[in-house]
């Protein structure tokens, strides 16, 4: 598609201009790190150094001396927020932003001009190792929530670092596995978040991932890197590659990767001199990418502010209000929570997460935090009146020491209690960047902990800390309450002691399914592939969309969450706005206490022509109410949002047909439906003698004319034609016109298909289509 030339900003202007003034070998420098973290500076050319840092959920600033992307080496203070898996849980765009705007700030105090983040790849398998960076299984809701925390980040003048791009889903592998896609999938799924980001908040730079996709390594994809993120998406800003995500330094260069990174010691400087010479490679191409460069360098550094700082207890309080806003209580049968904080109770806690907290995950992303609250303490200071008894009750990927000790303490303690706190979850050695994991169980030693405790103690809640989702049901049955921790980040003690004891109230919703068991999980037969393919064979059916449609028993559904009060849904209405739809529903806090709703809309395509999920999410909010509170809610759906990826087209489509709207508080959890009829996109597939008669009945020329066809066959055939749905009548449809045309049977030949054809050629009209946003 054609696009008009836009109008350069005064920052592109200048970027080109510098670029000019740099010789081969400079511009060959620009666009490779000059260190782990940085990139070369030219004073002649007014082109500054740029400082990045790994995210996303915190900023990790590490020197040069011992810079690293495992996360092995310390970094400076910084706030931990709530990896992705919590923020994402708390459904609200709002709150994304601001987390956003904080790492913003902290960059800026700190010198650091872009930071890595966020990552948006889809959850395909709850084994991922690095599921706690990525927020959903949905690529609605990481879209719409990853855009928000970009906008934050770059209202501050910090670049974000979209990542990883694309269908970097597993880590086992992950240097050179090849993610293989059906385009359909590939669309829909694991690069939708990716368009949503890019044209709704314009990241400053995009990060390639390490795997191949489709065959073809990602730093070296054409077609993913140049026609689908510039041509069609129209994204103007860097594309950088993971860290030593390099393969060969040309071939990515004439792919659309404009910045190596880190440093390549000299090697990919000198391939890209070595290819301009030689003829390989055009040097007009290396000046786009170091144009890029430059003006990304000037961009971030006319931000920079030597003298700024940040409010360390303000973002403390910010991170404490996101990892309440994240947890998710699953499960509270007799209102056992909230406990009373001003009662004399003996609680016992138990569980070595309660003192030592488990509050993100292993890699790239680990923060030095500025602080930490454990669980022990904040309890403490949030029921005053209550004597509490802490036991280990197992050790945390350390030396294992005598466990049945541990367990039997443990025991004891909770004898004694009147309701046991149970902290439970996943050591650090279970789930990290560059591995996957191996089963969704918890360690043995923690169930066999919770077997012995719930016969000692039936009165027992367990709070869970873990980046990935574990299997319950192997044990929730025993235990009266539950509620989803995921990781906390530096503020997780505090928040968990104020959900606990009621001072706030559980708002969170689950961004992933749970499922009953790992052979139930959409993946399963094709995880973690084999001879290095990993081949997608679930196709769109991924996390709920799986589990609905084929209507498997769940643990937890996608959206579920409970709350100390209660919300009722009245008075849906959906209206036509534009070219899309206003969905407006009345929710009413009908308990007693203040809380947040998560309020979700789904779409069904009905009688659709291809194969699609159940319902699919097409918008959600958070919304606050006081309690008796009633508060309109209007959400809206774009026409795009409707569409699918039609792969006889080779483009998104909306399909002509009614669609029903369901709205509810889960994906399984729907209050209130409506139905309501969209025009479709017109669209005609080319036809030729070799279509199948059901694609000729099927096309707005071609239908009437083939009608004339067959119903000369009726009239000459007589009782021999088969009648309309018939097992021979689809035969029939199924079979190529010139197919059709040889059988001596048929009163047809090529000179009526000739003419078909030509009255098709002449007469089809220009095909229309829902046209996706695309960066103006």
């Amino acid at each position: 598609m054609a696009h008009a030339p836009k109008a350069i900003s005064a920052t592109t202007a200048a970027a080109r201009e510098a670029a000019v003034r740099l010789t081969l070998e400079e511009k060959a420098v620009l666009t490779t790190g000059a260190s782990w973290w940085t990139t070369e500076p030219f004073p002649h050319a007014g082109i500054p150094e740029i400082r990045l840092s790994d995210g996303p959920h915190g900023l990790r600033l590490q020197n040069d001396e011992r810079a690293d992307h495992l996360g092995i080496n310390d970094s400076a203070p910084a706030t931990c927020f709530p990896p992705a898996v919590t923020l994402a849980s708390s459904w609200d765009a709002e709150l994304a932003e601001r987390v956003g705007r904080a790492l913003g700030r902290e960059c800026l105090a700190h010198g650091v001009h872009v930071l890595l983040g966020p990552g948006v790849n889809i959850k395909r398998s709850p084994l991922c190792g690095r599921n706690f960076e990525y927020f959903s299984e949905d690529p609605f809701l990481s879209g719409v929530l990853g855009a928000a925390w970009v906008k934050g980040l770059q209202a501050q003048g910090v670049g974000a670092s979209l990542k990883h791009f694309a269908a970097n889903n597993q880590e086992n592998g992950r240097m050179s596995v090849s993610s293989d896609i059906d385009p359909r999938t590939l669309h829909e799924i694991y690069l939708s978040a990716f368009r949503r980001v890019v044209i709704e908040a314009g990241p400053w730079t995009v990060m390639c991932a390490y795997n191949r996709l489709n065959g073809v390594h990602s730093s070296e994809n054409r077609r993913l890197l140049t026609e689908l993120l510039r041509d069609t998406w129209g994204y103007e800003g860097v594309v950088v590659s993971d860290w030593g995500a390099v393969v060969d330094r040309a071939r990515s260069l004439a792919a659309g990767l404009d910045l190596e990174m880190p440093s390549s010691s000299g090697l990919g400087p000198a391939r890209l001199v070595e290819a301009v010479n030689s003829g390989e490679l055009e040097e007009e191409i290396l000046d786009v990418s170091a144009a890029r460069v430059a003006e990304l360098a000037l961009k971030v550094t006319a931000h920079a502010d030597p003298d700024a700082d940040y409010d360390r207890d303000a973002h403390h309080a910010l991170a404490h209000e996101a990892a309440t806003r994240g947890a998710v209580l699953l499960k509270n049968d007799n209102e056992l929570l909230p406990l009373d904080p001003g009662a004399d109770t003996r609680i016992a806690v138990l569980g070595e997460f309660a003192r030592t907290p488990r509050y993100q995950g292993a890699g790239s992303s680990k923060v030095t935090p500025t602080q930490l609250d454990d669980a022990l303490t904040a309890l403490a200071l949030a029921a005053p009146a209550a004597r509490i008894d802490f036991a280990a009750g197992f050790p945390v990927d350390g030396p294992r020491g005598d466990v049945a000790a541990l367990r039997e303490e443990a025991v004891r303690t909770a004898r004694a209690a009147d309701v046991v706190l149970l902290f439970l979850g996943l050591p650090p050695s279970f789930e990290s960047e560059g591995y996957d994991r191996e089963h969704l169980e918890l360690p043995s030693e923690q169930t066999e902990l919770l077997a012995a405790v719930t016969e000692a103690n039936p009165n027992t809640v367990v709070i869970l800390a873990n980046g990935g989702v574990v299997r319950l049901a192997g044990w929730i049955d025993r235990v009266p309450a539950v509620l989803e921790g995921w990781l906390l980040g530096q503020a997780g003690g505090t928040a968990t002691a104020d959900l606990l004891f009621g001072s706030s109230n559980p708002s969170g919703r689950l961004a992933e399914t749970i499922p009953l068991r790992l052979a139930d999980t959409p993946a399963f037969a094709d995880w973690p592939g084999e001879r290095g393919h990993a081949r997608y064979g679930e196709g769109v059916f991924v996390g709920y969309r799986h589990y609905d449609t084929r209507e498997l028993d769940v643990s937890y559904p996608f959206g579920h969450g409970l709350s100390y009060t209660t919300f009722e849904y009245t008075d849906l209405r959906v209206t036509r706005s534009g070219a899309g739809l206003d969905v407006t529903v009345a929710i009413t806090n009908t308990g007693p206490r203040a809380g947040h709703e998560v309020v979700q809309v789904y779409t069904r395509a009905i009688g659709s022509q291809v194969r699609r999920p159940l319902r699919e999410l097409r918008a959600f909010a958070a919304v606050p109410l006081a309690p008796a509170e009633t508060r309109d809610v209007t959400l809206s759906i774009a026409r795009a949002d409707l569409a699918h990826f039609d792969i006889g087209a080779g483009t998104w489509l909306v399909e002509g047909l009614d669609h029903g709207v369901d709205v509810g508080a889960s994906s399984r959890d729907i209050r209130l439906t409506a139905t309501v009829t969209i025009d479709g996109d017109v669209h005609a597939d080319a036809l030729d003698a070799d279509s199948t008669v059901g694609a000729w009945r099927a096309h707005p020329v071609g239908g009437p004319a083939i009608e004339r066809l067959l119903e000369r066959m009726r009239k000459t055939m007589g009782a021999a034609y088969p009648q309309e749905g018939s097992p021979r009548y689809r035969m029939i449809a199924d079979m190529r016109l010139s197919q059709l045309a040889k059988l001596p049977i048929v009163p047809l030949d090529f000179d009526d298909v000739e003419a078909l054809l030509a009255e098709v050629r002449h007469e089809s009209p220009g095909a229309s289509r829902t046209e996706l946003p695309r960066r103006s």
